[in-house]
């Protein structure tokens, strides 16, 4: 009996030895974003150096913590398909700072933004993803920072080139029409920051409450951005109960006037606001400013614009597009004026029109 008492003893001891040490391994074993953004050396001369996707890089699959969005309404880039991400340094948060303003996020943090078209026609193979370039942003402790990756033919990298190029794509859009894009411009470090400013700083646009407060479908399922920001702690949880948002310019469900207002939000609103781009001018484009439709530019008077038709007296001028400066500039590819004044060489046809409806739709002026 007590040979088999010590054996039992004996097998007690070694199981929780055996518990013991796996519960330790479990304990120590913590998955580490491959991620690498060392503020000292970045921006780096390669995309793959920052490890922000796995596998393929063309793939677009985000690393670990590398956090996929979307905005509600999309800025218009010559019809380029785009794949937002943004990347947080571990126990990091950004901060709400409002509705309508940038999320304000820590040190240390990308957002990475991937232009690309599908069914591309002048590539080997026909019919395959092209994509363009990646945008990226990098907060230093100086303030933000631009990086531009130029994407070789083969897909394989992406190389940092802030001098800015052309490019022609050729691609099949979802009505199988041959469409073409003759000078496709991939921006320079100048023509970044002329967007991106506030106060002759440069700053990000996407990123604000406003524009991530509704459902994206991740891997997981369908949930709340902002909502999947906080559960991941990129994000306080402190947000006000209702947050006044933009709506997805392409919904017909939605009140045309939304439709317009997020239209004009997204495309226009980082230049025509106070302390940028376009301050001299009275448009006051962000969607908590167009309540006002004067800040809209309707019935209001255009100024110091010799080289325009004279018959466009108007920033907007209610049911009639061919005397609305706003319409002319939308609807035209010449550099000299059209609007926006960087970002597109293509007229956005779709825009255009929900523009045209709002015009045709506004009470005549005083």
């Amino acid at each position: 009996m007590k040979k088999y008492y010590a054996l039992a003893l004996l097998f007690t001891a070694l199981t929780t030895i055996i518990i013991s040490c796996s519960k330790s391994d479990d304990e120590q074993y913590i998955e580490v974003s491959p991620v690498r953004v060392d503020l000292t050396q970045v921006p780096y001369a390669k995309l793959s150096d920052y490890n922000f996707f796995d596998g393929p890089m063309k793939n677009q699959k985000p690393a670990l913590d590398v956090l996929i969005y979307e905005p509600a309404s999309a800025l218009f880039t010559d019809y380029a398909h785009k794949k937002r991400f943004v990347w947080m340094p571990k126990g990091t948060k950004a901060t709400y700072d409002g509705d309508g303003k940038t999320l304000i996020l820590p040190v240390g943090s990308a957002i990475i933004k991937n232009f690309y078209y599908d069914n591309v026609q002048n590539v080997t193979p026909v019919g395959s993803t092209r994509i363009i370039e990646t945008r990226i942003m990098i907060r230093k402790t100086t303030g933000w920072i631009f990086a531009e990756y130029v994407w070789n033919a083969a897909q394989t990298e992406a190389y940092l080139d802030m001098a800015g190029s052309n490019t022609t794509v050729e691609w099949k859009d979802e009505n199988n029409i041959v469409r073409v894009v003759d000078n496709y411009r991939i921006p320079s470090e100048q023509q970044c920051i002329t967007c991106h400013k506030f106060n002759e700083l440069p700053i990000p646009i996407g990123i604000k409450p406003q524009n991530l407060n509704h459902n994206y479908t991740y891997t997981s399922g369908s949930k709340n951005q902002l909502a999947k920001w906080i559960e991941v702690g990129y994000l306080e949880n402190n947000l006000p109960s209702t947050i006044t948002s933009t709506v997805d310019y392409n919904d017909t469900s939605k009140s045309l006037d939304l439709r317009v207002r997020s239209y004009l939000d997204i495309n226009c609103a980082h230049c025509h606001q106070t302390n940028s781009h376009c301050d001299y001018r009275p448009m006051r484009f962000a969607f908590s400013e167009t309540t006002n439709l004067a800040n809209m530019g309707v019935c209001v008077d255009t100024q110091d614009m010799a080289d325009f038709p004279p018959a466009l007296g108007k920033i907007v001028n209610p049911n009639n597009i061919n005397r609305s400066m706003l319409h002319y500039r939308l609807n035209t590819d010449n550099e000299s004026f059209r609007m926006p004044l960087l970002g597109r060489t293509e007229i956005h046809t779709e825009g255009v029109a929900l523009i045209e409806q709002w015009i045709n739709s506004l009470s005549p002026c005083p």
